[in-house]
């Protein structure tokens, strides 16, 4: 029951903010270099999808028991409609705390279907807090993971709960299909 409550929680406070930390990308030998210096691909088309979606989550056993039930893991199964008419299957590892309104998430899930009529599939990689109720969500298009039509997808999608309904704002770009 605590982990439909972190769960509801999250999904159920707005606006969402996104940011996402990668440490692991991170090697002291590396060479540093900025965002700037970084090559632009100029043959991919940015778009923008919307559309309602339902969601159903389920708990599963988590992989590793706590005493205090503090880790939860679910699983996520979504239909999409509208721009994007797909379905995904995923996972979902839950966190919670004693602080009311504190708790966090990670999911990857996969999404198959058409994306303003291309089809193929992608991987979307959710990363979550909840700070005192204070929310912040980050969903991410894998890189590389899109199939068929939709490969070289890259993106951000954030999810909108009015009136107990769920909804998607995806921006996206796809190479240029000439």
């Amino acid at each position: 029951m605590k982990n439909r409550l972190i769960v509801s929680a999250l999904f159920g406070a707005l606006p969402f903010v996104a940011f996402c930390f990668f440490p692991a990308l991170y090697t002291p030998s590396r060479k540093a270099t900025s965002l700037a210096e970084q090559p632009v691909k100029d043959n991919s088309m940015t778009a923008h999808a919307t559309g309602p979606f339902d969601v159903k989550l389920a708990p599963l056993d988590p992989a590793n028991k706590t005493d205090d039930n503090s880790l939860g893991r679910m699983s996520i199964n979504k239909q999409f409609h509208g721009e994007l008419e797909a379905t995904s299957k995923g996972e979902m590892l839950t966190a919670g705390t004693a602080v009311k309104g504190s708790a966090g998430y990670v999911a990857l899930e996969r999404v198959s279907g058409t994306l303003q009529g291309r089809s193929g599939s992608f991987i979307l990689q959710h990363n979550a807090t909840m700070d005192r109720g204070a929310p912040h969500l980050s969903i991410n298009v894998v890189p590389d993971s899109g199939t068929g039509q939709l490969t070289g997808l890259t993106g951000t999608m954030n999810v909108l709960i009015a009136d107990g309904k769920h909804s998607y704002d995806f921006n996206y770009s796809l190479p240029d299909s000439k």
